[in-house]
This record gives C-alpha cells, structure tokens and sequence, in this order.
C-alpha cells in the first residue's frame, strides 16, 4: 500500500499478534495495515478509556515541559488550540490558569468544527499524532490554522533502529497508527512547508 502520509511505496515490516506493520521506503514512517484499523465506534470507547483527569498531578508532571515550553514563548495574549484534547484537556486546563486563552477540538468529545475556522499562535498535539489514519491531511490542516510565525508543539514517542519494535510498548495500543522517527519528522518540516523542526526529548516543535 502507498504511505498513508508521502505516497512512497512499503515494504513489510513485522507482523505481530496478527497486526500487520510496513514501512514506508521514503519518510521512513511505520504503519499500521489499514485492515487492523480499530472501527470508529472500537476506537472512541478506547479513547473514553484514557481519562486524563485535569487534577491528575502524574499526567501534568508528564506534559509540563510543553506548558513550561509555551509559557516561555508565547506570552498571555496569545490564543491556543488544542487538538485532538481528548476526555481530559491538561495542558489547556494548566495554560488557562495561567491566563491563557486555548480553545478546543477533539473529533469525539470536543467536535467544535468552529474552533477549526482561526488562527493561532500556537496550537497543542499531545500524544494525538500516532492516531492520525490520514497524517498528511492532518498536518496540512494543522499548517494551515498557524498564524505566521505560530509553533505547533507535538508529543510522541520516537522511534529508531535502536529500539527493537516487537518488545516496544508504544506499538501496543490499538489506537496507534502510525510511528514516526527523525527522517520522517524532518520530511513534514520540509514538505508541508514549515520553516523550521526542533525535535526535543520530550517534545517536537514545528515552527510556521
């Protein structure tokens, strides 16, 4: 099949518990075969399964370096977005204390179609981007609502050679998709036009 995200060719990858992973030959991504996709109903009850408590101290601690991060880079009177929020918008949650101004979309709990209609200064991806059956759509819709010189901040977990894929955790849960690495990172930055990537420990900058 065509990589769901540049539209090179795959090759097989592994199978594993009867799931079907390839490669994409060119942005290096790993796919899920689409024929293990989760129905959206399977998919919306693992998601409501999440429940990331706003007041969950665990959960802040594991998205503060991109509250921190946006604290120091964007001042109060910018606007936010989060996508992809979820059952529980933390990071939100903490950026609104703080006088923020961050609105919400989720295509399940949050399906504020009008929330996709501005710009923003910075825009919110948290452990959203593996799910994404269609990332180049995705992404060039997250490109498009940055204002000029806006950051769009994601976390994922990176994969690379190092990591041996049968034994790695993040490839369990049956709501992710996709799994990006440095090349594939670096293909978005270039190919959907953004000026600039950081990719840090905890968390991806795509700059507008």
């Amino acid at each position: 099949m065509p990589c769901s995200l540049c539209n090179c060719n795959t090759r097989n990858f592994e199978t594993i518990n009867d799931r079907e992973y390839l490669q994409c030959i060119g942005c290096k991504a790993i796919l899920l075969s689409p024929e293990n996709y989760l129905t959206p109903q399977e998919e919306k009850f693992r998601y409501s399964l999440h429940n990331n408590d706003v007041n969950d101290p665990g959960y802040i601690a594991f998205v503060s370096p991109i509250i921190e991060e946006i604290r120091s880079n964007h001042s109060k009177y910018s606007i936010g977005l989060d996508f992809g929020c979820g059952t529980g918008p933390v990071i939100a949650s903490e950026l609104k204390k703080s006088g923020y101004e961050v609105n919400l979309y989720d295509p399940y709990f949050q399906p504020d179609k009008a929330a996709l209609k501005k710009k923003y200064d910075f825009i919110i991806c948290c452990e959203v981007m593996e799910h994404f059956q269609d990332p180049l759509k995705e992404f060039q819709l997250l490109k498009s609502l940055l204002k000029e010189k806006g950051k769009l901040y994601c976390k994922t977990e990176i994969w690379n050679n190092a990591i041996k894929f049968s034994d790695w955790h993040y490839k369990n849960d049956q709501t992710h998709v996709i799994f990006y690495n440095r090349e594939t990172l670096e293909w978005i930055q270039k190919n959907l036009d953004f000026s600039e990537i950081e990719i840090f420990e905890k968390f991806i900058v795509f700059k507008a």
